[in-house]
């Protein structure tokens, strides 16, 4: 199991799961920002604090608009509408240029779409200038695009003590936790945000993934929070998105493409929507209209990566016709475009599908290498949270490939290299990584008991997820083996990885 993050998140966040987070304490009011601010560090935040963010967080700035437009970009982020809530934030920046949660807020969204430096190093400058409490979220914000994890959970954790029920904060907590891959943790601070306001839509939409995706599905519970999502937000396209990736999950095609359709009828531009009915008709067979949904979804784009992305999609589809001679052909011509085009995230994402789909293991080892290579040193376009999960995911494939196909140097070395990373970026992701490289290694060391073990800390990876079942038959667990099938069957996606554990058999690559 991973016990990095189990020591980790009982030592720097146990006030998360005690009385104070379930609001057995008294909520912070708004006469209180006073006398917070004059127990906290004195300085020009103090002086010019006015404003609150949602009638709770006192602000440093006194802009009104600034506040509004901030207030609007929270709520953007929290139903994932990303580029919109950066959008917003750079307004607010511009309302206020001294305001650091602007800047903040601004790199917070940004990052999940193209990382803004200058936004996020500008925060950073204008922190003493916050309130006290207003650069508890500032700091959090940003430790956590540094990858400065300890930091950032204990300027998290301060601030859930002082607003224990503001579900603004319990739920960027929660989805903090769930992108960290602590699916329990997470579904626990969103359900207690439920609690706070039933009608929250981000936390009715997030529940629908948690439901599906943690280790006791419940597919039924997951469309069930998001039909209540739907019914709270009629008219935003993102519920019926989520209902159509959800039902997918869930092996329902026809209700997947009904829903993504419902979508666009809402929002006839909508990208996810578009590029989820050319993957859930890739997984159907029907490929022809599959292309055809792809095509739309590339002339919907509107930034070098999501058209790449989509491209990358469509290229895929060579490999569920049966036709990878095809698809190698594809993805290097998209590869050749991604590089010309400078754009690192879809390099990454291009390289990566070309050499799990290699024709034959040293082909693919020989690729990952060259990718290594690659994100070896920071890439302008790339986060550094990403960069690292990307190098982990490449080594992880690295001694996946080398162990099962009898290369014990060659995944010792990955196991190794995922080591120094884990210590470097401390990122909960990456740890994951880690255990379950070491578990294809023990696999293939013949220690099926801690190979067990191990991958069962990566339960997001399909790969890992058919090898620990594989791991557990053999053990002669069959009920446990059952568990991890039950839980992969709800991780179906018009992936690589899933492409690859419906293809072949665990406990062999090529």
């Amino acid at each position: 199991m991973n016990r990095f993050a189990a020591r980790l998140w009982l030592l720097i966040f146990p006030s998360l799961f005690t009385s104070t987070v379930w609001g057995q304490a008294p909520s912070p009011h708004v006469e209180n920002a006073a006398a917070r601010t004059e127990a906290g560090t004195p300085g020009a935040g103090a002086a010019r604090a006015g404003q609150h963010l949602f009638g709770a967080i006192p602000l440093a700035t006194r802009s009104e608009q600034a506040r509004r437009l901030l207030e609007q970009a929270v709520d953007n982020y929290e139903n994932a509408i990303y580029r919109g809530s950066a959008i917003l934030a750079r307004r607010a920046a511009e309302a206020d240029p001294q305001s650091a949660f602007a800047h903040a807020m601004l790199s917070f969204a940004a990052r999940r779409i193209m990382p803004d430096a200058a936004a996020l190093a500008k925060a950073k400058s204008l922190l003493p200038l916050a309130t006290p409490d207003e650069q508890l979220l500032v700091r959090w914000m940003t430790s956590i695009q540094d990858h400065d994890l300890l930091p950032a959970i204990s300027s998290m954790n301060d601030l859930l003590k002082r607003y224990p029920r503001d579900k603004h904060i319990l739920y960027m907590t929660a989805e903090w936790l769930y992108l960290q891959q602590d699916d329990d943790r997470a579904r626990s601070m969103m359900e207690a945000a439920l609690q706070i306001d039933p009608k929250f839509p981000a936390v009715l939409n997030r529940l629908g993934y948690v439901y599906i995706g943690t280790g006791t599905p419940d597919p039924a519970n997951a469309i069930a929070s998001l039909k209540r999502y739907a019914e709270v937000e009629p008219g935003s396209p993102n519920p019926q998105d989520s209902l159509g990736e959800v039902s997918r999950m869930a092996g329902d095609d026809p209700a997947s493409l009904e829903h993504y359709t419902a979508a666009l009828k809402i929002d006839p531009k909508y990208l996810p929507s578009q590029e989820g009915l050319g993957g859930t008709r890739t997984l159907m067979g029907d490929f022809s209209n599959a292309r055809k949904e792809y095509d739309r979804a590339i002339q919907l784009t509107d930034n070098p990566f999501d058209e790449l992305d989509a491209k990358y999609s469509q290229a895929l589809i060579f490999f569920w016709e049966g036709r990878p001679a095809d698809g190698r052909k594809a993805l290097s011509s998209l590869a050749g475009e991604a590089a010309a085009k400078k754009e690192p995230n879809a390099q990454f994402e291009i390289a990566l599908g070309s050499a799990m789909f290699a024709a034959d293991f040293r082909d693919e080892l020989t690729r990952l290498n060259a990718l290594s290579a690659f994100l070896e040193k920071p890439l302008a376009g790339m986060s550094e949270a990403d960069r690292d999960i990307n190098r982990a995911t490449v080594l992880r494939e690295r001694a996946r490939v080398a162990a099962l196909n009898g290369r014990a140097n060659d995944a010792s070395e990955a196991v190794a290299k995922l080591k120094d990373l884990v210590t470097s970026s401390r990122d909960l992701v990456v740890t994951n990584a880690y255990e379950s490289a070491r578990g294809y290694l023990l696999f293939q060391q013949g220690d099926l008991f801690g190979a067990a073990d191990e991958l069962a800390a990566d339960p997001h990876s399909p790969l890992a997820l058919q090898q620990l079942a594989f791991v557990q038959e053999k053990l002669g667990n069959l009920v446990a083996a059952k568990s991890t099938r039950l839980r992969l069957k709800y991780q179906r996606a018009p992936t690589v990885e899933w492409f690859l554990v419906m293809h072949q058999n665990p406990g062999a690559t090529h």
